[in-house]
């Protein structure tokens, strides 16, 4: 599957004039057939691309993998064939590769321009089993990652895992230079026609397991999705690494700091285990901690073992199948083997801030966070530290201002003096939510950087008739969680106006 540079171009011309683009094939499409395919279900599209139209026809053969007349196919048909990437059927021809245009926002070049994501047909149940190296498509993690990755313009990048190639095309408007890597030459080779179908150049592929084809080199911005997937044994190269439990992504993430460069970043998507009397917290913290590097870990999601199961037998169309409940069966064993009630998903952002005490933060937020993702981790990290490092006497004298977005909500019975409870929402960012007491709330209520909390405090026991003495003993303890989540923004300190 290695095409001439100048069937690439010919290929990728073909598209960009059709139409065969995010836009064009949700357009031709319509409402409910885009909605289905979403959702991996191609009965939809495939009656509404019936016409064969020139759109439709490229529809049909790149994104949904069916058949379609020679007729009717407006391409280079014995070169595609020649170079691998179709089969002939008779008088028709198949794909044998998913080739799908790919969203990301201002285009591979920087341009606007179209990118396009090459992997292996996707699989559904009933086809063949998958072969050992297969090469998955770009999907929702592959977006995820996207957004973690967000940063601001880099020199050197790292791809760790490339497989088909989609994180370059977000890291190559605004990296000097990026190099990716894989385990899997079948990938590299798919990866190079999502490049050049994305007119993305001057990409340094690497063949070899984790941080091997880069010993010694060090980059400002490392990605990866790497193949986190927690498995008795290694069956498929994009998902499984063959290590027990999540020992891959413990050593994915300790092995990271000798990569980076001064002040470099690196984002990870991540599964972990839950272990019957151990805090998972406490176990991904760990990792973070032994970097020497600022860390932030958030759990997205956790299933229990069988779910977890069922989500990768499903992964690979194995439901259905007559190995099916044996796998079931012996997956689920090995997890009970090590004592595992649950497996969680998330992020893993490392960065080397050169500080002497490292700060690590292991949350779980499931809420729906704004995007990118990415921009949040240098203000979270930030904003973690400034209430770590404040002590009481200089929090009380700080600046304090309410964070952009903040919203108050009071909850009560209808008619009730006092409401039952409290709560700021924040609408942006991270999008937390947090229940407050009444003094944490009028404070939010009149801060705005221009007076120092310990006069406001005093103000407001006044107005609430708290003991002002009991008011500035609590509040230390009460705004240190505000401000390391965001609520609340120190805008000067006593030793800033010094």
């Amino acid at each position: 599957m290695d095409a001439p540079s100048d069937l690439v171009r010919r290929l990728r011309d073909r598209f960009v004039e059709t139409g065969y683009t995010i836009d064009g094939v949700r357009d031709r499409l319509g409402d409910m057939a885009a909605s289905a395919l979403a959702r991996e279900e191609i009965v939809p599209a495939l009656r509404a691309t019936r016409d064969a139209d020139p759109l439709a026809v490229l529809i049909r053969l790149w994104w949904l993998g069916a058949p379609v007349s020679m007729a009717a196919a407006d391409l280079p048909l014995q070169d595609l064939i020649e170079a691998g990437l179709l089969v002939r059927l008779g008088d028709s021809v198949q794909a044998t590769v998913h080739l799908q245009p790919w969203d990301i926002g201002t285009g591979a070049t920087g341009t606007g321009d179209p990118a396009y994501v090459v992997s292996d047909r996707k699989v559904r149940p009933g086809d063949p089993s998958l072969r050992p190296d297969h090469v998955v498509g770009a999907g929702g993690a592959s977006a995820n990652l996207a957004q973690l990755g967000w940063a601001a313009p880099v020199g050197r990048a790292l791809d760790l895992g490339t497989g088909c190639g989609v994180q370059v095309l977000h890291l190559a408007p605004r990296a000097e230079h990026v190099v990716a890597t894989d385990v899997n030459r079948r990938a590299l080779r798919l990866a190079r026609l999502s490049w050049g179908l994305s007119g993305v150049t001057g990409v340094e592929a690497r063949e070899g397991s984790m941080y091997d084809p880069v010993d010694g080199e060090r980059f400002d911005l490392v990605v990866s999705n790497p193949p986190f997937v927690i498995a008795p044994e290694a069956r498929y190269t994009y998902r499984e690494a063959g290590r027990r439990g999540d020992e891959f992504c413990r050593d994915l993430v300790r092995r990271t700091p000798r990569h980076l460069a001064q002040g470099g970043q690196a984002r990870f998507l991540a599964n972990w285990l839950h272990v019957k009397g151990e805090d998972w917290q406490d176990r991904v913290g760990g990792w973070l901690a032994e970097t020497g590097c600022d860390g932030w870990a958030v759990q997205r999601d956790v299933q229990d073992p069988a779910e977890y199961v069922e989500l990768w037998l499903r992964d690979s169309a194995e439901h259905g199948t007559s190995a099916y409940r044996e796998r079931y069966d012996e997956w689920l064993g090995w997890f009970e083997s090590m004592n595992v009630t649950g497996v969680g998903f998330g992020w893993i952002a490392l960065h080397d801030s050169g500080s002497l005490s490292p700060l690590v933060r292991v949350e779980e937020m499931t809420q729906p966070v704004e995007p990118p993702a990415g921009a949040l981790v240098e203000e979270v990290l930030r904003a973690a530290r400034t209430a770590h490092e404040l002590s009481d006497e200089d929090l009380l004298d700080a600046r304090l201002k309410v964070a952009e977005g903040v919203v108050e909500e009071r909850v009560g019975p209808p008619g009730a003096d006092d409401p039952s409870r409290i709560t700021l929402r924040q609408t942006r960012g991270a999008r937390r939510t947090v229940a407050v007491g009444t003094v944490e709330a009028a404070l939010a209520g009149v801060c705005d950087g221009d007076l120092p909390t310990r006069p406001l405090l005093a103000a407001i026991a006044e107005l609430t008739g708290e003991d002002p003495a009991a008011v500035l003993r609590d509040a230390p303890a009460a705004l240190r969680p505000l401000i390391a989540d965001g609520f609340l923004s120190v805008t000067s300190t006593v030793a800033s106006l010094r």
